[in-house]
């Protein structure tokens, strides 16, 4: 993987920029062998890791931080707030103490609920006032949820992380959040491996010289200031795509 200065990364509201490529730990249990999976993905120059409260591995990615040795500031870190909880200081504190960190770059809602959403969203603008989270944003959120998110706030949220790939693609809340500067973010942009043998997916791997892991990728957002193009795979370029979060898989 390139050097993290030549990396893609998206600008986000606050000014943060974020890797396009990020590894995401969910469903990978708390121990050996997921820290084991974030110190090799941090070795092989992946610099964007995702986790959760909800995941319960926080402690384990905090640890492979630790280990890594690498500079803070060359490692964003997302988590996500489990909205069941009435109080979004008090889980982003016990957040960063799992993690062992001071701040985290991006705090997350991590699914909508209509009647709490709205009183969260506020409390993560405090937060990031605070310099506890660099990015504010939510997961999950459709085109609707976002905008009744709108009335109560005072910014718009940075990113919205949501499944998306060729076989899941959400057109109309991708053109959304393009048109309100949202970031798009996409996980389990593979599919969960079901495109990997796809025959229109390895096509176009083949006419992009590119394994069909890396043909999922150029099948989204378009580079920043241009509007979204028909879909025409052949033609993408890999920088006009959507952020996008990896899962970590068992070896």
């Amino acid at each position: 993987m390139r050097p993290l200065s030549d990396q893609p990364t998206r600008e986000l509201a606050g000014g943060a920029r974020m890797p396009v490529l990020g590894l995401g730990v969910w469903q990978m249990a708390a121990g050996a062998e997921t820290e084991q999976a974030v110190e090799w993905a941090l070795e092989a120059g992946y610099r964007h890791i995702d986790t959760a409260s909800m995941y319960r591995n926080e402690q384990t990615v905090g640890a492979a931080l630790g280990r890594s040795g690498l500079p803070r500031e060359q490692v964003f870190v997302t988590t996500k707030l489990m909205p069941a909880h009435p109080s979004a200081a008090r889980e982003l504190a016990k957040s960063l103490e799992r993690l062992s960190l001071d701040y985290v770059d991006l705090y997350l809602i991590h699914w909508p609920l209509p009647l709490l959403s709205a009183r969260l969203w506020r409390q993560l603008e405090s937060l990031q006032e605070r310099g506890l989270a660099r990015e504010i944003g939510v997961s999950n959120f459709g085109r609707h949820r976002l905008e009744t998110l709108m009335p109560g706030a005072s910014r718009m949220p940075a990113v919205d992380q949501v499944q998306f790939s060729p076989f899941h693609y959400r057109r109309r809340l991708l053109d959304y959040c393009l048109e309100q500067g949202i970031v798009f973010e996409a996980y389990s942009p593979l599919a969960r491996g079901q495109g990997l043998h796809d025959p229109t997916i390895t096509a176009v791997a083949e006419r992009l010289a590119r394994t069909p892991a890396q043909g999922h990728a150029p099948l989204g957002d378009p580079a920043p200031g241009r509007r979204h193009p028909q879909v025409q795979p052949q033609r993408a370029h890999p920088l006009q795509r959507p952020t996008v979060r990896l899962r970590a898989r068992r070896l």
